[in-house]
């Protein structure tokens, strides 16, 4: 199916070169990898999400306490 997307110069001149590289002519092939990774992606994060949730209520006070506090940390060094 044809559409039509809109992206920047710079990414089009980067899918072309990327494209070039392998030998295609044009970067469509490279949009659906895109997309393909970028679904894989999104429905493992809500598989993981959904997962998580069902360990609502299986963590004792404690270890929830102590998990939120690991969470607290990594957030602060993270950013």
């Amino acid at each position: 199916m044809r559409t039509t997307i809109e992206i920047s110069n710079e990414q089009r001149a980067q899918l072309l070169k990327l494209a070039a590289q392998r030998g295609e002519k044009g970067f469509s092939s490279l949009i659906r990898e895109a997309l393909d990774l970028y679904m894989k992606q999104h429905r493992a994060r809500r598989e993981a999400v959904a997962s998580a949730l069902r360990l609502r209520g299986s963590f004792s006070d404690e270890e929830a306490d102590s998990l939120q506090e690991s969470v607290r940390k990594l957030r602060a060094v993270w950013r």
